[in-house]
């Protein structure tokens, strides 16, 4: 369930992205900055960038999914390794939308203050939606990979317990 939850967050996420690599326009402006005025002139350059993340976004919330789900056909070797993809991303996701959902709430809290020339309309979309969502989205699969992790095999089931446990005299 968790997992599903961070792959809905990458998959928003990445229709928000192709929305924008498209041609869309709408809240374009609460990104601010040099990525608004150049998505906004249709940068070449840019519209690659936005693709590749499209692509990045689709893939971590794909990864997720297969490391939760851990399908028979996985071998345990490739399991291990798309487990380990997946705690990168987490990784990534919790800590730059940590860093920048901090930053951000810093910001809009006058503790650190913004230059003259900043885009405070764009500040506030990123300190309380895009930012978040990075951190959300790392934390929900953090939880899910950690509900999800192999447990150690049953101590009960070896020898060394059989033999203690059948020598003791079941009427003490």
């Amino acid at each position: 369930m968790l997992a599903c939850a961070a792959a809905a967050l990458a998959a928003l996420y990445a229709a928000v992205s192709a929305y924008w690599g498209a041609g869309g326009t709408a809240l374009l402006d609460t990104i601010g900055g040099t990525l608004e005025r150049e998505a906004r002139a249709h940068n070449a350059g840019l519209l690659a960038v936005v693709w590749m993340t499209v692509a990045l976004k689709l893939t971590a919330g794909g990864i997720g999914l297969l490391a939760t789900a851990r399908p028979e056909w996985l071998s345990p070797r490739r399991c291990r390794v798309v487990r380990g993809a997946a705690w990168l991303t987490t990784a990534i996701l919790t800590l730059y939308g940590g860093t920048l959902t901090s930053a951000g709430l810093l910001v809009q809290a006058g503790i650190i203050h913004a230059s003259a020339r900043a885009d405070h309309r764009a500040l506030r979309w990123h300190a309380f939606l895009w930012d978040p969502w990075f951190l959300i989205w790392g934390l929900l699969l953090a939880a899910a990979l950690t509900l999800t992790r192999s447990r150690p095999p049953d101590r009960r089931g070896t020898l060394a317990f059989s033999t203690i446990q059948d020598s003791v005299d079941p009427r003490l």
